[in-house]
């Protein structure tokens, strides 16, 4: 294994994020323990390293197969001390990112070149900034959403249910004792239950966000169509609240149908007047109270900028968490001196990226975890 061209952590990174688009459940935090365990061993202990990636990037015994695939296409070799064996198919997941599967038998495996070319063309066009993207790969890009899985917030909920630990159910317990006449019976107990928090989104679709506005857009009917209460709201020279178009299931038919009722599109920039206009007539009537608030936008405010403080502190005060995702953020020589950014920051609890599909993944966890 030779990290000569790259960094050794951005070649492991890379494995992982491969390993992911081979359909494997491979989170941030099992990344960060992979990329822990590697330097613990050591990179010279070739099987050692093998090993540690089974141990914290496998979740199933069903994923020991596609790790020894994908270990093989990346890094070029078998695993240490096993005989070489038939390639084996790749996931669909990974086929479908570049489209049918070539002419042949169903059940015949794909060489190892093949997989190696796939899943290093899915790992570059999830880390490239959809701003740069041709034709082609935004197409390829739209079947990427697919492999997206939000996972809700949760809070705890007010109503509690039986557990077998917990607070004592004085009710449940006298209930018993009563229906037998008086005789002791077990402590029951109950639990407070969690729930789903509400996720709000306000996207960017002014002037300067055309070129993400339709990811945008891509990844809120993801998030439309998985569990959890969901709002989204598109921002530019007005406020337009667009989630009963992106719940339709299919991700086309939902943008036409939130093209259709957007009416700035590609517009001017009035930040603080849309987010005035959200907390007055949803977020102050209880959207807001409570829920993971996300701003997904570059910054250019065309009007004061004070005012766009003023109106994230009122956001801020409502929510439980504020997150802002800037598609300049993923460029190592941004620095955050627009004037809107400067105003908005103080009243951010995590300040994210959001110009690529990996930066999408990573927004995902984030508001997973807040």
């Amino acid at each position: 294994m030779t990290t000569a061209v790259r960094p050794a952590e951005e070649v492991l990174l890379g494995f992982a994020r491969a390993l992911r688009a081979a359909g494997v459940a491979v989170t941030a935090d099992r990344e960060r323990t992979y990329l822990l365990a590697v330097s613990t061993v050591g990179l010279d202990d070739q099987a050692a390293t093998y090993a540690a990636g089974r141990a914290t990037l496998c979740g199933s015994p069903s994923d020991l197969e596609r790790y020894d695939l994908v270990y093989a296409a990346w890094f070029g070799a078998e695993r240490p001390g096993a005989a070489r064996r038939a390639p084996v198919r790749p996931p669909t997941t990974m086929a479908d990112l570049r489209g049918e599967p070539p002419p042949g038998e169903p059940d015949e495996g794909l060489d190892q070149d093949a997989v190696r070319a796939t899943a290093s063309d899915t790992e570059v066009l999830r880390h490239r900034d959809i701003a740069a993207m041709s034709a082609s790969e935004r197409a390829m890009l739209t079947r990427m959403f697919a492999t997206l899985r939000p996972r809700p917030p949760r809070r705890l909920a007010h109503r509690r249910r039986p557990s077998r630990r917990g607070d004592v159910d004085a009710r449940a317990t006298l209930r018993d004792m009563l229906r037998r006449h008086g005789e002791p019976g077990p402590i029951r107990h109950r639990r407070r239950t969690d729930r789903p928090r509400r996720v709000v989104l306000l996207l960017d679709v002014s002037g300067s966000m055309s070129a993400y506005a339709d990811s945008l857009l891509r990844l809120a009917h993801v998030w439309c169509r998985s569990d959890g209460p969901v709002e989204v709201f598109t921002l530019g020279t007005r406020l337009t609240h667009v989630t009963a178009a992106l719940r339709q299931p299919d991700a086309d038919r939902a943008l036409v149908a939130a093209g259709r009722a957007i009416p700035d599109w590609s517009g001017g920039t009035r930040l603080a007047d849309g987010l005035r206009a959200f907390l007055d007539r949803w977020g102050r009537r209880g959207m807001a109270r409570g829920a993971v608030v996300v701003v997904i936008s570059d910054g250019w405010e065309r009007t004061d900028p004070d005012a766009l403080a003023e109106q994230m502190r009122r956001v801020a005060g409502l929510a439980h968490r504020v997150v802002w995702a800037n598609p300049h953020q993923g460029h190592a020589a941004y620095e955050p001196v627009q004037q809107g950014i400067v105003a908005a920051l103080p009243y951010v609890d995590t300040f994210v990226a959001g110009h690529s599909m990996a930066a999408f993944a990573e927004l995902l966890e984030v508001v997973a975890d807040a």
